[in-house]
């Protein structure tokens, strides 16, 4: 109902008085509206009135049925809701509810240039990761407090609060396990409760003979993305018994120069790494069976807790029985991981040609057919 009030419509003016003169027979008068007030004195007799029209019979039905009553306009201000009073418990409500809606709006995620490159698919799978992630540190270690809600891995804090160099790091456990968020997350387990098993701060301090495994493991130089270049010289040391006659020290020094390597990653625009294996010097028909479950050991570990950290791995001076192994286990192999394996043959020409397609030529020591003086 309108608040305004409707005009009300003019009632016909009465016919002028007419002389009244005595008829032998009045006829009676047709009935005609009364004025809105009349005088105590009576009036004299009124003449018949013209017979009314449609249109001013119309008009005051059309008036009366547009007009409210006055009843009606009371009644309606009665049961009309008052506005409520704005009080201080008011405002904090008010200021909930806003706080609520803006918890329920989509988090808008912190980016750099490698969460740029994500698909559409890949965000999904992180964030499903992301949200698990108080599980997951409650399963991986079930003797820390209750209210554990971060850690960090590699140098990064993880948590649910989203953060770009994070997303980088689930990323890599969700790509490892083709998408699938609870194989990732299972991962993702494992490799915590392996870092704590195998006493990974420990191992980054321990001091290792550098005329031994100093000698193993180079990094030298980036590719033409940034990424570093890490060398494992496997005939660099000759004293393969000084290598390999204590499995677990080679695996912790194996484990301690990754992740030195990976502590050259910012995750922000580098997140992987170039691996060059060189077997200049290496005889496969003298390998004992402790080199055989070191190399077995440590390809475990970096399968199954170092996801996605090698854009290129280079097989060179490679033996050629080795070369016939490698050809015989490609079908067995993934066509991602095949993807990004090489196996050079030998020289510094032909290593060469095949390393300057990744590596610039002036990044690359001369011994592997760059320009570089490279390492002793």
């Amino acid at each position: 109902m309108s608040s305004e009030t409707p005009e009300t419509a003019a009632a016909p003016a009465p016919a002028p008085a007419a002389t009244v003169e005595p008829t032998p027979a009045p006829t009676e008068p047709a009935t005609a509206p009364q004025p809105e007030s009349q005088t105590a004195t009576a009036a004299p007799e009124p003449a018949a009135a013209p017979e009314p029209t449609a249109a001013t019979t119309a008009a005051p039905d059309a008036a009366a049925a547009a007009a409210p009553s006055t009843a009606a306009v009371t009644e309606e201000a009665k049961t009309a809701e008052p506005a409520a009073p704005v009080t201080e418990a008011n405002a904090t409500a008010e200021k909930g509810k806003e706080a609520e809606k803006a918890a329920d709006a989509p988090v808008e995620e912190p980016q750099n240039p490698l969460t740029r490159k994500f698909t559409d698919a890949e965000w999904k799978a992180v964030k499903e990761l992301r949200a698990k992630l108080p599980e997951i540190f409650a399963k991986a270690y079930p003797d820390a407090s209750s209210d554990l809600t971060s850690i960090t891995l590699w140098g990064v804090p993880l948590s649910t609060t989203p953060d770009a160099r994070a997303s980088v790091v689930l990323a890599k456990f969700v790509r490892a396990r083709e998408l699938n968020v609870a194989q990732a997350e299972e991962m993702l387990v494992n490799t915590l409760k392996w870092r704590q098993e195998f006493k990974i701060d420990d191992v980054l301090n321990e001091q290792f003979d550098p005329e031994v495994f100093g000698r193993l493991g180079k990094v030298f130089g980036k590719d033409k993305e940034g990424r570093p270049v890490t060398y494992n010289l496997y005939g660099a040391v000759k004293d393969m018994k000084a290598v390999f006659g204590d499995v677990q020290k080679f695996i912790r020094w194996r484990v301690q120069f990754m992740e030195e390597s990976i502590k050259l990653l910012d995750f922000e625009t580098v997140d992987q790494m170039v691996q060059i294996h060189d077997y200049e010097g290496v005889s496969m028909t003298q390998r004992d069976a402790n080199q055989k479950a070191a190399a077995k050991e440590a390809t475990t570990i970096f399968q199954n807790h170092y996801p996605e950290f090698l854009s290129r791995k280079f097989f060179i001076n490679v033996p050629t029985l080795l070369t016939w192994i490698f050809w015989l286990f490609k079908p067995l192999i993934s066509a991602a991981t095949l993807a990004k394996m090489s196996v050079v043959g030998s020289g510094p020409k032909t290593i060469g040609a095949e390393l300057s397609q990744v590596i610039d030529v002036k990044e690359l020591p001369k011994r592997y057919g760059g320009e570089a003086e490279g390492f002793n």
